[in-house]
């Protein structure tokens, strides 16, 4: 899980927030024997299950923090397959694959939090759906015919080698963090 997530969760971050400059993770397989296709059972060798915590800085200089869990043992129970859950001082915005709601700062009642009574309030509710101002084709495809028009037009591609080697870096980073039990920076990689 980490040696693919992480790779995935670098270009995620830098294309959306900034530069990785730190990372503490940890790795865990939840489910150590598993079975093949034959329904037989064998012992796993990789970890089913990546927690990180990504320290960022964005292109003016701010810093953000990043929390992502990836796992093939968890249970969906959510709107999206994938979504990414975005808190900022103004409000917080939640993206899937084919939508995204917000709630700005102003508009986010104030709960009223005790413990003794159920909550009566419908949280989902007090969101507002972010209108979609185009129709998006399938990520993967959409990638894919970038790269190639890149290619076919002898410009530079902006997921480079040098992108894949932060990714590469990140996940081997994240498995060290894991097996070191703290966090570690993450330098930049000079050509």
């Amino acid at each position: 899980m980490t040696t693919d997530m992480f790779c995935h969760w670098n270009y995620v971050l830098e294309g959306i927030i900034g530069s990785v400059e730190t990372v503490s993770s940890q790795t865990v397989t939840h489910i150590p024997t598993r079975w093949d296709e034959r329904g037989e059972a064998y012992d796993a060798t990789a970890d089913d299950a990546a927690y990180g915590v990504f320290q960022l800085r964005t292109p003016q200089g701010d810093p953000v923090i990043a929390q992502i869990n990836s796992s093939w043992a968890v249970r969906v129970h959510r709107d999206e397959l994938v979504e990414f859950q975005v808190d900022g001082t103004h409000g917080s915005a939640v993206a899937g694959l084919f939508s995204c709601v917000a709630q700005q700062r102003g508009s986010t009642p104030k709960p009223v939090w005790n413990p003794d009574l159920p909550t009566t309030e419908k949280f989902r509710e007090q969101w507002a759906d972010v209108p979609a101002n185009a129709e998006l084709d399938n990520g993967f495809k959409a990638q894919w015919e970038e790269f190639l028009r890149d290619v076919a037009a002898g410009r530079e591609h902006r997921f480079d080698l040098l992108s894949a080697a932060r990714g590469v870096q990140l996940a081997e980073l994240g498995l060290r963090s894991s097996d070191e039990g703290r966090r570690l920076p993450v330098p930049e990689i000079a050509l």
